[in-house]
């Protein structure tokens, strides 16, 4: 083999070594933005620029979740102890609506200080979150990492790596760091999947006691529950007001709630689902 082809060889094996190589870890830039999504192949955090998020005003049926949720944050941004929170129940009530629009209330609040910041992590890069910690440490910001829709399925080990990070390991919970998670399920994993192990254990309420130990990591529990037909028509005039949608109330509310019985469902999605549509109709811009 000539001197140029074994040149040639060496090469290739370094370009190979070297995407096998996991990436240098770089410090993280947060000065840009407050809200990022984190990048695990890369490392780093990606910066989102235009939040999709409303105004917290619009958030309603949810009072006593939001205002839980309000003085939580409020504690932690004022470097004053704060709690894990899962935000768990049904489906379009405003889960990850309302950790986004606290985020930019406690901001709002605390202007001219240095920003709370809203890390968002994706369900399937949950095996990295130690390395965001670990690096979130190291910033002089105060961050909330937040889960939207978290929850593990049959055979899935991840929610022990979970465990591990919200306990902290040795060194603890990073103290400029809470974790937030949104979730239909209390418990985060399905019932049959408990029940399974329990039953195939030998001791079957250490199985159980396994399992559930994962929602004990959060110290505050935030349920959202199905909202009746006056709570849903007062999102749907919430909406009207901001928006200025000029259409007669009574005539508004009929088609909500016709709407919804179209989806079989009344939820703060469905009334923005609805929303949308009426603009739509009266040719009325949502910013």
């Amino acid at each position: 083999m000539t001197d140029e082809n074994l040149d040639h060889k060496l090469d290739q094996l370094i370009a190979i070594l070297s995407r096998m190589a996991p990436p240098e870890i770089k410090p993280l830039d947060m000065d840009q933005c407050d809200c990022f999504v984190w990048n695990p192949e890369k490392l780093t955090l990606n910066p989102v620029k235009h939040v999709n998020r409303i105004d917290i005003d619009l958030i309603k049926g949810v009072e006593q979740a939001r205002d839980a949720l309000i003085e939580n944050t409020r504690q932690f941004a004022n470097g004053l102890p704060a709690n894990n929170v899962l935000l768990w129940g049904a489906r379009g009530m405003g889960k990850s609506s309302l950790v986004k629009s606290v985020q930019a209330k406690i901001n709002k609040e605390n202007a001219g200080k240095l920003p709370l910041k809203l890390i968002e992590i994706h369900r399937e890069d949950i095996g990295t979150l130690p390395i965001l910690l670990s690096e979130l440490r190291k910033t002089p910001y105060r961050s909330i990492i937040f889960c939207d829709d978290l929850s593990f399925d049959q055979d899935d080990t991840s929610y022990k790596s979970l465990k591990a990070a919200l306990d902290g390991g040795v060194e603890g919970r990073p103290e400029n760091v809470v974790f937030y998670a949104t979730s239909n399920r209390r418990h985060l994993m399905p019932r049959e999947m408990i029940d399974n192990e329990s039953s195939t254990a030998v001791n079957p309420s250490e199985a159980i006691e396994e399992k559930v130990s994962l929602s004990d990591r959060f110290g505050l529990w935030l349920g959202f529950h199905k909202c009746g037909q006056d709570e849903y028509l007062d999102m749907i005039d919430g909406y009207v007001r901001h928006y200025g949608l000029d259409e007669p109330l009574d005539k508004i509310h009929h088609d909500a709630l016709e709407w919804a019985t179209t989806r079989g469902n009344r939820s703060g999605r469905v009334a923005w689902q609805f929303i949308m549509g009426l603009a739509g109709r009266l040719g009325k811009k949502l910013d």
